[in-house]
C-alpha cells in the first residue's frame, strides 16, 4: 500500500532543509565554542608574556651576579638598586649584600621587578662573591 501523492509531497518538503530553530541552536553552539577558543588563546598569550618577562628578569639578575665574576669590585655591604633594559622591557633590580662568616666572601641577593607589577619580584638569585687577592 502506497501513500497518497499529497502525503508524499509533504514528506519531501520536510526533509529538504533545516528548520529555523535548528539553525539557531547550531549558531548558539558555535558561538559558545568560539568564545571558549578565544578565551583559551588569551590565556595562552598571557602565559607566554609572563614566561618571557620572567626569563628576561632572570637574565637581569644573572647579569648582576656575572658582573662580579667578570671583575666588578668586591661589593660593599648594603643595598643598591638600579634599572636594566632587556628586549625593550625595563626592569628594576635590588641587590642586598651581606657579610658571611668568612671575610673574603659576601652574600649577594638580587631581586628583579617587572614594570607591570613593581611590588612583585619576578626573579630572585642568591650567590656568594669571593674577594680577589
Amino acid at each position: 500500500m502506497t501513500a497518497p501523492p499529497a502525503a508524499r509531497q509533504r514528506k519531501r518538503r520536510r526533509a529538504r532543509g533545516f528548520t529555523l530553530i535548528e539553525v539557531l541552536i547550531a549558531l548558539v553552539i558555535l558561538a559558545v565554542a568560539l568564545a571558549a577558543a578565544v578565551r583559551a588563546a588569551g590565556i595562552a598569550t598571557d602565559g607566554a608574556l609572563e614566561t618571557k618577562e620572567r626569563l628576561l628578569g632572570l637574565w637581569v639578575a644573572e647579569n648582576r651576579l656575572a658582573g662580579y665574576a667578570a671583575g666588578l669590585p668586591f661589593p660593599q655591604i648594603g643595598e643598591r638598586s638600579g634599572q636594566e633594559t632587556q628586549v625593550d622591557l625595563t626592569f628594576t633590580w635590588r641587590e642586598t649584600v651581606s657579610e658571611t662568616a668568612n671575610p673574603f666572601f659576601r652574600r649577594v641577593d638580587v631581586s628583579v621587578y617587572g614594570s607591570r607589577r613593581p611590588d612583585y619580584a619576578i626573579a630572585k638569585l642568591v650567590s656568594h662573591v669571593a674577594r680577589k687577592q
